[in-house]
C-alpha cells in the first residue's frame, strides 16, 4: 500500500496497524531530519512522537487525494518549531550540549571509536569527515528559515514544490532562500579556507 492509501485507510478503520506501518515507514528518514533540525537526539525522538501522536489525533485533517509525506513534515516541523520555542524559554545545561558546543559529537560513539587505536584513519577519510563537520557548523548557524531549506531539500532530498507545501510559501521563495542560504555557506567556507 502507498503511503496515501496507508493513511486513508487508517482515517476511515481507525485501525492503528496502518499507522504503525507509516510510522515504521518514516522512522528513520523523519528522526534523521528532525535530528538535523534540532541539532539534539533526544529532542528529535520527542517531537517523532510528538508528530506521530499529532497525526493520530488530527487524523481527521487529512485531504484524501494529498500526499501524506508533504503533510508529515508539516507537521513535524511544525511540531519542532514549538518544542525550540519551549526550549528557548526553558534553557537547561546538560553535559550533551555543552559537548557539542565544543565541537565534540560524541553521541552514537562507542567507547572503542573514542579510545585513541593503534591505527590512524586513512587521511582522505578523515578530511572528508572534518570537512562535513564544518559545512554542518555552517548549517547551524545559518538563520532558521534558510537552514530548514537547506536541510529539507539536501538531507532529505525532497522536492521544492514540496518543501513549499511543508513551509506554506511559494516554490519562488524556496529557490530564494535556498540560493541564499547556499551563498551564505559559501562565504562562510571562504573565510574558513582563508585562515
Amino acid at each position: 500500500m502507498s503511503d496515501e492509501e496507508l493513511m486513508e485507510a487508517f482515517c476511515q478503520s481507525q485501525e492503528e496497524t496502518y499507522l504503525e506501518q507509516l510510522i515504521l515507514r518514516y522512522e528513520y528518514e523523519l528522526y534523521h531530519y528532525l535530528k538535523h533540525f534540532l541539532g539534539d537526539a533526544q529532542l528529535a525522538e520527542d517531537v517523532f512522537q510528538a508528530t506521530f501522536l499529532q497525526i493520530y489525533l488530527k487524523n481527521s485533517q487529512f485531504e484524501i487525494g494529498r500526499k501524506f509525506r508533504p503533510w508529515l513534515y508539516i507537521v513535524a516541523t511544525n511540531q519542532a518549531i514549538d518544542t525550540q520555542r519551549r526550549n528557548r524559554r526553558h534553557q537547561h545545561a546538560s553535559l550533551e550540549k555543552n559537548l557539542r558546543m565544543l565541537g565534540e559529537e560524541l553521541e552514537g560513539i562507542s567507547l572503542l571509536e573514542i579510545l585513541p587505536g593503534t591505527y590512524p584513519a586513512p587521511p582522505e577519510e578523515l578530511e572528508r569527515s572534518e570537512r562535513a563537520e564544518k559545512i554542518r557548523g555552517f548549517i547551524e548557524q545559518l538563520p532558521e528559515q534558510l537552514r530548514q531549506v537547506i536541510l529539507l531539500i539536501y538531507y532529505e532530498g525532497i522536492k521544492y514544490r514540496e518543501v513549499a507545501e511543508i513551509l506554506n510559501i511559494p516554490v519562488g521563495t524556496v529557490k530564494s532562500r535556498l540560493h541564499t542560504a547556499i551563498k551564505k555557506l559559501a562565504l562562510m567556507i571562504r573565510g574558513v579556507n582563508e585562515e
